[in-house]
């Protein structure tokens, strides 16, 4: 296990291709215990990891994948993107998947090749272990930033251990089937979700990185 951080930082990547390897219970119990030691506001600590593996995982992406065949409609419990997009930063997310589309092959024009490959997410890239986080409706706006920390520890204590994950945001269009299926508790909002796996290192869609701006785009320095 590494324990330099800056190498877990700068290597961890979404990882959307997993061996066919399962993922043991105590492995991933720890990995959650160390997300929770994230920064919590008033000690508060918003936020679940409802974890699935085998037959339940299987249920929920048929579920989804009914979902999604039947056209239920999707919805939009919290607001993730800016509504509109700024032309800036909707260049930056075409550009992402782009880089993601030409490493799979994937023409910009194949929109049903790009169909599938989105599809993926419901599937969660067929990952051993799918995680579905929650948070208590009645949370505030800065809740969600304690449970984006709480996240990012647990991306960070899965690279640790030589595993490899991603978040899946569109988990959320599809919340009220997520919450019919597991029957989760009323106050609780589907946030995203987490594959979680051994990664396929050969994989051509594992070796896609998105770039991050330089530091004087996002950071400012006075009085050094």
């Amino acid at each position: 296990m590494s324990e330099d951080l800056d190498g877990l930082m700068r290597n961890r990547r979404s990882i959307r291709a997993f061996l066919d390897r399962p993922v043991a219970r105590d492995v991933v119990e720890d990995i959650c215990r160390l997300a929770r030691t994230a920064p919590s506001g008033a000690n508060l600590q918003p936020g679940s990891f409802h974890v699935l593996a085998g037959a339940p995982l299987g249920d929920l992406v048929a579920a989804l994948h009914h979902a999604i065949d039947t056209g239920e409609p999707q919805v939009s419990e919290y607001s993730y993107f800016p509504d509109p997009m700024p032309a800036d930063l909707k260049a930056r997310q075409r550009a992402a998947g782009y880089a993601l589309y030409a490493a799979l092959g994937i023409e910009r024009r194949d929109l049903d090749g790009r169909r599938r490959q989105f599809r993926r997410n419901y599937a969660f890239f067929d990952a051993p272990v799918g995680v579905v986080v929650t948070i208590r409706r009645d949370m505030g706006k800065g809740c969600f930033m304690d449970l984006g920390m709480s996240l990012m520890g647990f991306l960070l204590a899965a690279e640790a251990r030589g595993l490899g994950a991603t978040g899946i945001g569109a988990l959320a269009n599809y919340g009220p089937v997520v919450h019919r299926h597991l029957g989760l508790p009323d106050e609780e909002m589907v946030v995203c979700g987490i594959a979680l796996g051994w990664p396929d290192l050969d994989a051509p869609e594992n070796r896609v990185r998105t770039e991050r701006e330089d530091l004087p785009v996002f950071a400012s320095f006075r009085g050094f």
